[in-house]
């Protein structure tokens, strides 16, 4: 199969939370960009759209353009042609399909982004901080790492300009840094420690984008890496860990794919060729004006023997199912978790004249036993898009019971065990999350960022004796303990910060709140692989991890009909 590796399979994607952001990456416009302004000329949609296409229906096309044309020329008001297209192009992407969406011209770069593996900027994660920019980690490798900039670090002026206490957002600090590759900028940071600012020229750079967001040794013979989305570099990352799990022992593999909303469609099938011998079949697609193409795995697997357990969730989309749906046809691996996304849907990009763009669906994609795992939208998109969440409302999040699947049709394994299609993957092991530890004081904590700054803020003035007591991360994970005392000075924070005192919601929530705060102290002493590291060892409220250990401690591959 020849499939264009720019092939798009991003589905479910990842709730923007209060953490750190790459620089020259915000939180990425919603690209369907509703202008409900104009939503009830939806007719020009087709307009906008056909008269782009290679075959057109004359008639269509004619009546369209005269409807434009005395708009143009009769309308009351005054009107933006280009924003009426637009809302049109929106409107009628709505009507096929909810993953099918245009990307106006001046957001295109920096959505694709994230899938393209780099950006060109200065390369720190920050945050913003009571109106101060922290430098939450700078990139290994990047223009700020190389000149010495470290986690901690406040940026005091950009190019001159005063970036402390003048109301700086997110936008403003990446419109400052982000720029072409080979340009400078000049920023003046202050260290703790050090008497006087210290200036830098940052000469800018590529910046990698890394998609493989933790690997280590979870237990003895048992490596663990979390991929959090299929990008251009996904795979040259996974095979870098790989191969260093590899050297330390490793026999069996966690591949935690929780919250990966998707990506490229070729990466997806590099990966499942990482785990598949030679000419096995890992997806198909297919589409009315697409023939079958059958993708087949190489020789040249990574990973064929060893034991895998695959983690999935709710947000667990696309790329990720495709992944997913080859290890679960071929009883390669076992999956472990809630049922997926489910989005079985291949868009590819299709630019427009003006340099926008639309990534349209054109084929479905089917696991190896011929499931096609797309939910139903015939709901509508509002319907669609809160599906997920209606999952735990429904109880299908806390009780397998409570799952019903909208594809009864029976699929076999190889090793003939029934598997479903229609709405994503089921686990072969059902994890449930524990939503009694949640409450609304947690929510705020999180929602403000309180947490996130509240830990960075921690580790700048103890980092030094953080780093003496504790040798590694694994040590940390081991011994530190969050302590009513720093529990306290968070609640203090808080409160400055306009969460109201709330001591029943902290009690009722203690567990997840220090869990959270020690893996946020671990990500700024170390990186994100540590935040990962943390979480995992003591989640209260998804078991997940803890249960994939067990199932390779235990005999369930051997009850599934899977050896090593």
């Amino acid at each position: 199969m020849s499939t264009d590796r720019f092939t798009l399979l991003n589905g479910a994607g990842q709730p923007q939370g209060s953490g750190p952001r790459y620089i020259a990456i915000g939180p990425p416009a919603h690209p369907r960009m509703i202008l409900k302004r104009f939503a009830s000329l939806a007719l020009l949609a087709s307009f906008a759209a056909a008269s782009f296409a290679q075959q057109q229906d004359p008639s269509t096309i004619g009546k369209l353009e005269s409807l434009l044309y005395h708009i143009d020329r009769m309308y009351v008001d005054d009107v933006n042609k280009q924003q009426l297209v637009d809302a049109a192009i929106v409107r009628m992407l709505e009507e096929l399909d909810p993953h099918s969406i245009y990307i106006p011209k001046e957001d295109l770069e920096e959505v694709n982004e994230p899938l393209k593996g780099n950006f060109e900027g200065v390369g720190i994660q920050f945050n913003i901080i009571r109106d101060t920019i922290y430098v939450v980690d700078a990139i290994p490798g990047g223009p700020s790492e190389r000149l010495g900039i470290r986690a901690g670090d406040r940026v005091l002026t950009i190019d001159g300009e005063n970036s402390a206490g003048v109301g700086f957002k997110n936008n403003d600090v990446m419109k400052r840094l982000r720029g072409k590759k080979g340009t400078k900028v000049a920023v003046t940071i202050a260290r703790r420690g050090e008497a006087a600012p210290l200036d830098f020229s940052i000469t800018r750079d590529k910046i990698p984008i890394y998609s493989v967001e933790a690997s280590y040794m979870a237990a003895p013979h048992v490596g663990y890496i979390k991929v959090s989305r299929f990008s251009a570099t996904t795979m040259k990352e996974f095979r870098e860990k790989l191969d260093e799990l590899k050297a330390m022992g490793m026999q069996d593999l966690v591949l935690d794919l929780q919250g990966n909303g998707g990506g490229y469609l070729r990466t997806a099938i590099e990966m499942a060729d990482e785990f598949l011998g030679a000419q096995k079949l890992i997806v198909y697609t297919a589409g009315r004006t697409s023939p079958r193409e059958d993708t087949f795995a190489t020789s040249e697997g990574r990973f064929e023997k060893g034991r895998l357990v695959v983690l999935v969730d709710e947000g667990s989309a696309s790329a990720s199912e495709i992944v997913s749906g080859a290890m679960q046809d071929w009883d390669r691996g076992i999956i472990v978790g809630r049922r997926s996304f489910g989005k079985g849907l291949v868009q590819r990009p299709v630019m427009l004249p003006d340099g926008s763009a639309v990534r349209l669906t054109v084929s479905r994609y089917y696991t190896p036993s011929g499931r096609c795992i797309q939910k139903s939208y015939e709901d509508g998109l509002e319907a669609y898009r809160h599906e997920k969440s209606e999952r735990l409302s429904h109880g299908e999040l806390t009780s397998a019971d409570s799952i019903h699947l909208q594809d009864t049709v029976r699929f076999y394994t190889m090793n003939k065990r029934v598997v479903y299609g229609g709405g994503g993957i089921m686990p072969d092991v059902f994890v449930a999350i524990d939503t009694t530890l949640s409450s609304d004081y947690f929510g705020q904590l999180v929602r403000k960022g309180i947490l996130n700054t509240f830990a960075l803020s921690y580790v700048d003035k103890h980092r030094d004796e953080l780093l003496r007591k504790y040798a590694g991360v694994q040590q940390f994970a081991t011994n530190y303990l969050v302590d009513d005392l720093l529990l306290d000075a968070l609640d203090a924070q808080a409160r400055t910060e306009g969460v109201a005192q709330d001591t029943e919601g902290m009690q009722r929530s203690k567990a997840l709140i220090a869990l959270r705060l020690k893996a946020l102290l671990a990500r700024d002493l170390w990186d994100t692989s540590a935040y990962w590291q943390v979480i995992n060892a003591d989640n209260p409220v998804d078991r997940s991890f803890q249960r994939a250990l067990e199932v390779l401690a235990d005999d369930t591959f051997q009850r599934l009909g899977m050896g090593r």
